[in-house]
């Protein structure tokens, strides 16, 4: 069993989300896991860390075999501490989900499980992130049991780029109605806010909706729609480097 790859699990809906749930049993088939996630629903806070204040780690379960701690701070905080503190292995894997909601597009930079997985990536691991598009806690994602399985003994075997973290997508539909699945890029689209007031002008809820602005074949988006499982490439160098070119005169300008 010792032989057996490492896989560290976090998410950003907290330790007893029913998504990790179903990932934990997937990949106990194949591995030793060790889990350490959110105490609570840290959803939306992206790359967020916790500075200045004391981070509480609690063991649920620590074996050999399979180890789980529950983490008040962010679910950056928890692949940090996982590697830092808790890992004697750096893990040859780490998964970030399975969300409960989408995070494809401009959700990207929004999305706290998208962000966990590139610190994983940031701390050398191989990582990837992955999303269910249903946002409910009651949703059965039993049909990528085999699909899930197959995905992760591949990037065991091939890897993934350094530097590179991979932002998957489940389009909310049954495995067996899936198209394929699609390696494009990340679609451009916009979240459009509503901020009500409550009796207190000085509270303030934030809500909205995800609005596309392209459909093209490329996409994440147009890959959803359609039934396909996305796949985006995600860069720890966000350079632009065609800016750079295009724009390298603008030293002589100062």
């Amino acid at each position: 069993m010792k032989q057996k790859p490492l896989i560290l699990l976090v998410n950003d809906d907290g330790v007893f989300s029913p998504g990790l749930r179903f990932l934990i049993n997937v990949c106990k088939k194949i591995a030793r896991v060790y889990v350490v996630a959110p105490d609570k629903d840290q959803s939306g806070r992206s790359h967020a860390i916790t500075v200045d204040n004391k981070i509480i780690l609690k063991e649920i379960k620590n074996g050999e075999i399979y180890s789980e701690f529950s983490c008040s701070g962010t679910p950056v905080d928890c692949v940090k501490l996982a590697v830092k503190k808790l890992g004697k292995k750096k893990p040859d894997l780490c998964i970030s989900g399975i969300n409960h909601g989408s995070n494809f597009s401009i959700s990207t930079l929004y999305s706290a499980t998208v962000h966990a997985a590139i610190e994983g990536t940031i701390q050398g691991i191989p990582s990837f992130a992955i999303s269910h598009l249903n946002c409910s806690n009651k949703i059965d994602m039993s049909s990528y049991d085999d699909f899930l399985d197959l995905l992760i003994k591949y990037l065991l075997k091939k890897k993934i780029q350094k530097g590179v973290t991979l932002n998957i997508n489940l389009p909310d539909i049954s495995y067996d109605n899936i198209k394929g699945v699609k390696v494009c890029r990340q679609g451009n689209g916009v979240w459009t806010e509503k901020i009500n007031s409550t009796n207190n002008d000085n509270e303030f809820f934030i809500t909205g909706h995800f609005d596309p602005l392209e459909d093209k074949k490329d996409t994440d988006i147009w890959a959803l729609r359609n039934s396909f499982i996305s796949i985006v490439p995600i860069k720890n160098d966000m350079t632009d480097y065609n800016y750079i070119k295009k724009n390298k005169t603008i030293e002589n300008d100062f």
